[in-house]
């Protein structure tokens, strides 16, 4: 297993969050085999399938699902080109995409309720500050978590207007910024960052009073807070669709959502016309007086 995560990690380029998921997967899966007597690379495709059957029966979420099941193909294609096996387990393993729920999404008031929130409790410290313009700065440009947390100061271009995002396979993107979330960027670099490093030093952009950069469970736990406190359940995934929805419903075509949110295939950004076309039904069964 550990060569497998070598190879994805080095020739295919995947990132460290993703062969760290992909360690997890396989390790659950790995456990799920020795149950039955059995190890790498001794594994069938009734054995996938029953593995499969146990995460649903568990309840585990659909993307996690979907995850271990790239992680088991990928395995089984690296044992192929070794020629650990002769066959791929893995062939025609049907996807679980028709069990995948659409995204969840807040509305736009919504949205504007829990950034308030963010911006009355900012005016009380640095740290605050912070975590007010993390949450502006999600919704105004749709990054993942793991992106936001790796921001470097030099990322940033005042001038043009724009972050520069390196995302899933270290693929960099460039991800323009209106000027509300510029200024408060500004401020933030000018006043609560010198405040919460005492004169430490970072490259990162959002930083704790250890002066580390913030955590993806740190940045997790602030942002459930925040959204309790605005009476909202949310998460940062939460702001990322409705970043995508809203984009959607006001017009943006699919091409440049996608490039937007750095999906390598179109049809990944596709799910967001579902949730769009819901949110017409709802909209329709609501208002029209013979619905």
């Amino acid at each position: 297993m550990h060569s497998f995560l070598a190879y994805v990690s080095v020739e295919k380029g995947l990132s460290k969050n993703t062969v760290g998921s992909y360690q997890l997967d396989l390790q659950k899966f790995r456990a799920f085999l020795m149950s039955r007597g059995r190890d790498f690379p001794d594994f069938s495709k009734a054995d996938v399938v029953d593995f499969i059957q146990r995460l649903r029966d568990e309840a585990y979420a659909t993307a996690s699902i979907c995850r271990c099941i790239s992680a088991i193909r990928g395995l089984c294609k690296y044992l192929l080109l070794e020629n650990r096996i002769g066959e791929d387990p893995s062939e025609n393993l049907e996807s679980p995409r028709r069990w995948e729920r659409l995204p969840k999404a807040i509305s736009v008031e919504d949205v504007k309720t829990f950034l308030e929130t963010g911006d009355a409790e900012s005016v009380h410290s640095s740290v605050t500050g912070r975590d007010s313009v993390m949450f502006e700065l999600l919704y105004s440009s749709g990054l993942r978590v793991s992106e936001l947390i790796s921001l470097r100061l030099e990322d940033i271009s005042f001038d043009a207007g724009f972050l520069r995002v390196i995302g899933k396979g270290s693929k960099e993107r460039i991800v323009p910024l209106h000027g509300r979330a510029l200024e408060r960027l500004k401020r933030y670099i000018s006043q609560d960052r010198p405040d919460i490093l005492r004169k430490k030093k970072s490259p990162y952009l959002f930083i704790t009073r250890r002066g580390g950069p913030m955590t993806r469970q740190r940045f997790w736990q602030t942002i459930k807070a925040f959204g309790k406190r605005s009476g909202l359940d949310i998460s940062p995934h939460t702001i990322r669709h409705s970043f995508a929805t809203h984009l959607l419903e006001g017009g943006a075509d699919l091409r440049s959502l996608q490039k937007l949110l750095g999906h390598a295939d179109i049809s990944t950004t596709q799910i967001y016309t579902k949730v769009s076309a819901d949110r017409l039904k709802q909209v329709y069964s609501k208002h029209h007086p013979r619905a």
